[in-house]
């Protein structure tokens, strides 16, 4: 298994990607299935009481075996179901942030201002931090993506510079497993301490969907939130709309304050405290913001 994960990792799987597959593969062997041999691999999948999204992801790791090694098999017919992504509340993401120890408690800030994959993140480098202009730039997407680059607040940047430069990356280490154990660690930790069991339901990738479906709420710009999280195809954004219309609802959400200025410092008080600007007329320019 070693020598088809360092074939993915030539090939520029992503770390995540090549840590499932090994996973799955060792799953099989465990479940009692002979890999050099794809009839006992079949016969193993098909006895297994799984999800079919999980089924598919085995039978897909172990196609990428096969093809390393020159087995022929016919994989087995499997189907992808999509499921609609948990979304918490803002400050049951913002208990995991603070019960955090600094080096974790940077990277969950960070994954929810920017919406990151963890694998992004744990591969930035302090070179991709502008400090001076609060930018981060991610020129190493997973899955596809674009690049991003992001306006971080100050209290992010704060939280960054505060951590140890031991090397050219931001976190230290660009592999997620040991990030990932210490938060699995932590969060079950202050679920018990909250007695809130809805926060071991919280991955990092909830992070992301819970940026996505936000920033989907406060501008009902389905393509800015495209552009946000990197996403090649439209397709996998739409999900948002659905989600957010669910969680926040048709009607009472979509009521805005509005307000008109020609005046310098009013208009920066106004973009300070949430407005954004509609339109202007003659020299009037309009502001709106959700009530």
């Amino acid at each position: 298994m070693a020598e088809l994960a360092w074939s993915l990792k030539k090939a520029n799987y992503a770390d995540e990607t090549i840590r499932m597959v090994n996973s799955a593969l060792r799953t099989l062997v465990t479940r009692g299935a002979d890999i050099s041999n794809p009839e006992t691999v079949k016969e193993t999948i098909a006895r297994q009481n799984w999800s079919e999204n999980r089924r598919r992801n085995v039978a897909n790791a172990y196609n990428l075996y096969a093809n390393k090694y020159g087995i022929k098999w016919e994989k087995p017919r499997t189907s992808f179901s999509r499921k609609l992504p948990f979304i918490p509340k803002e400050d049951e993401l913002d208990s995991l942030v603070a019960g955090s120890h600094k080096k974790l408690s940077s990277f969950l800030q960070l994954l929810k201002e920017t919406g990151m994959r963890s694998g992004e993140a744990t591969r930035l480098k302090w070179t991709d931090l502008d400090e001076e202009r609060r930018v981060i730039i991610l020129n190493m997407p997973e899955k596809g993506s674009n690049p991003r680059i992001w306006k971080i607040n100050t209290r992010l940047l704060g939280m960054l510079e505060s951590l140890k430069k031991k090397n050219e990356y931001i976190f230290g280490n660009p592999n997620t497993r040991a990030i990932r154990a210490s938060f699995c660690d932590m969060r079950r930790s202050i679920s018990q301490k909250l007695q809130n069991p809805r926060l071991t339901r919280i991955s990092f990738h909830t992070f992301r969907h819970w940026k996505a479906t936000n920033l989907y709420h406060q501008t009902k710009n389905i393509l800015l939130v495209k552009e946000f999280l990197g996403h090649a195809s439209l397709e996998n954004t739409l999900l948002y709309i659905q989600v957010e219309q669910a969680i926040f609802g048709l009607s009472n959400d979509d009521e805005y304050e509005v307000t008109a200025t020609n005046d310098k410092e009013d208009i920066k008080r106004l973009i300070s405290v949430g407005f954004e600007y509609i339109c202007q007329k003659d020299d009037i320019l309009f502001f709106r913001k959700r009530k």
